[in-house]
């Protein structure tokens, strides 16, 4: 398929939008305040629509879509739950992160458990971003590309990792959350349109509701293979929920970036109210190319970009690639400046250089977003191996997930848990979720999660017994913010979690 001169025009000119906007936003970012937190001073609306943009990428539109095709609208727990579990980090995780004055989720192990438990997080933390996050995102922004333009898979990725990684190099935090404003309208508008001629060319949303009733169901038996009912209300679905939106600095940064703790909480519950609409523009096409265009779809992950292809007009496909290839770098941009904080924060500044002064630590944090982009895009292509994109993420973000949730958990909560227990936790995670993997492959991954976590529960719970610490530590600092909460806040979270629950009583 080749652009028509109107679907180029569309294309370009949204990237030298996003690009025009982020360069100008990110301009004289000299301190390590401002490149890596644009300056603590994001407002509620920002943050909101950049948390969004983050976290919707082509996983979502290629892989969930992916997921809606084969298993149906059960796979939106993970969208409806998200929201549940952002109510639960505004509340609880994001005054304590804020009084700690941090700039890193990993900093915080710091404080409250010492120097090796803070390393080993950052360690972890930086090879899961690259070959489980950055990849997987390349991967899956080229697969469409490909799917839809006829670009080689390898050279679309090269063009998103230096597009996205350039601005990204010169702007920070600022520039990054000013072009997730941007390409998070876009795409949340162009996921819409797809949806609306998708279900239209169904025979509208009665026809589609009669059709694919089969697929409309969220709740699944207890055993299935996938997305057992008891792992979505009580077990393993919180483990990666609470780790990916309350304790991933991928995520985190922009509301450790807030300029007050209101316009934090405010910001988060924005985007739980954004996240209750995605299954509707993203699943639901991808149930919809069932009934329309399976003869043409040979692997689930192809759904959402046969749908571009076969139902818009000209001018309206370079709109919704400049959406894809937006949702794309809106996510590479957030994962290359997250990676690059913690390296220069947590490795870097706390290891090599721990007098270096803020231009010194600006200029690696630079060179380490450069360095990420070309392995992401170099391990990329190895991903096609994977099978299911989105269900590669999930899984193998399994391997630390369980172990962070433990360890943050009781570093929280309990000031008695003891440095090596934390330590100990965040090491054994892995070889206990592995060999759960091998020796119980039938078993639904959200379980070998689960099981994951209480054990290394029962490990910090035991060691603090025997062991209490003594460690004297202060988990706050005059940062200077505002700490007041959002006013009306628990309202606001309360709604969330009503519509949740009214989601699933629909689509039962």
């Amino acid at each position: 398929m080749s652009l028509n001169a109107l679907d180029l025009f569309s294309f370009l000119g949204f990237v030298a939008l996003v690009i025009g906007v982020s360069l100008y936003a990110g301009r004289k970012e000299e301190s390590s305040d401002d490149y890596f937190l644009a300056g603590r001073g994001l407002p509620w609306w920002l943050i909101g629509f950049s948390l969004i943009a983050s976290n919707i990428s082509t996983e979502h539109f290629v892989g969930m879509a992916g997921r809606g095709y084969e298993l149906g609208l059960a796979i939106a727990s993970y969208e409806w739950m998200a929201a549940v579990t952002l109510v639960i980090v505004g509340i609880f995780f994001l005054p304590k992160f804020l009084r700690a004055g941090i700039y890193t989720i990993p900093q915080y192990l710091e404080i409250r458990f010492g120097r090796t438990t803070r390393t080993i997080m950052a360690v972890f933390m930086m090879l899961a971003y690259v070959f489980v996050a950055l990849a997987t995102v390349l991967y899956a922004g080229a697969l469409a590309i490909e799917q839809i333009f006829g670009l080689g898979t390898v050279k679309a990725i090269w063009l998103i990792g230096l597009l996205a990684g350039a601005y990204t190099i010169y702007g920070g935090l600022k520039a990054v959350v000013w072009s997730d404003l941007i390409q998070g309208i876009a795409l949340l508008i162009g996921g819409l349109v797809v949806t609306v001629i998708a279900i239209d060319r169904v025979g509208g949303m009665g026809a589609f509701l009669t059709n694919h009733a089969d697929r409309l169901h969220t709740v699944l038996p207890w055993n299935h293979s996938e997305m057992p009912w008891v792992a979505v209300f009580v077990g393993g679905l919180w483990i990666p929920n609470l780790f990916y939106w309350g304790l991933n600095q991928f995520i985190t940064q922009r509301t450790l970036a807030a300029k007050s703790l209101a316009d934090g909480q405010r910001g988060i519950y924005l985007a739980a109210a954004l996240k209750l609409t995605i299954p509707f523009i993203i699943i639901f096409p991808g149930i919809a190319a069932t009934e329309l265009f399976a003869d043409q779809i040979t692997v689930a992950d192809q759904a959402y970009a046969v749908l571009i292809r076969e139902l818009l007009p000209a001018g309206l496909t370079g709109i919704m690639f400049a959406a894809l290839f937006g949702a794309v770098m809106s996510s590479l941009d957030s994962m290359l400046n997250s990676a690059a904080t913690i390296f220069t924060i947590d490795v870097y500044q706390t290891h090599v250089a721990p007098d270096a002064p803020q231009k010194q630590l600006v200029r690696v944090g630079r060179v380490a977003t450069g360095v990420l982009v070309v392995v992401g895009c170099l391990w990329a292509p190895i991903v096609a191996n994977a099978g299911s994109i989105f269900q590669y993420i999930q899984m193998f973000w399994g391997f630390i997930s369980p172990a962070i949730v433990a360890v943050f958990l009781f570093g929280l909560y309990s000031k008695r848990t003891p440095s090596f227990a934390a330590s100990g936790a965040l090491l054994l995670g892995i070889p206990i979720y592995g060999t759960l993997l091998w020796m119980l492959p039938d078993i639904a991954f959200l379980h070998h999660m689960m099981i994951t976590f209480v054990a290394l529960s029962i490990w910090l719970a035991i060691m603090t017994q025997m062991r209490p610490s003594d460690y004297d530590f202060v988990l706050e600092i005059d940062s200077g913010l505002d700490l007041a909460p959002a006013r009306y806040g628990n309202i606001m979270g309360g709604l969330v979690v009503a519509t949740v629950v009214g989601l699933y009583v629909v689509f039962y």
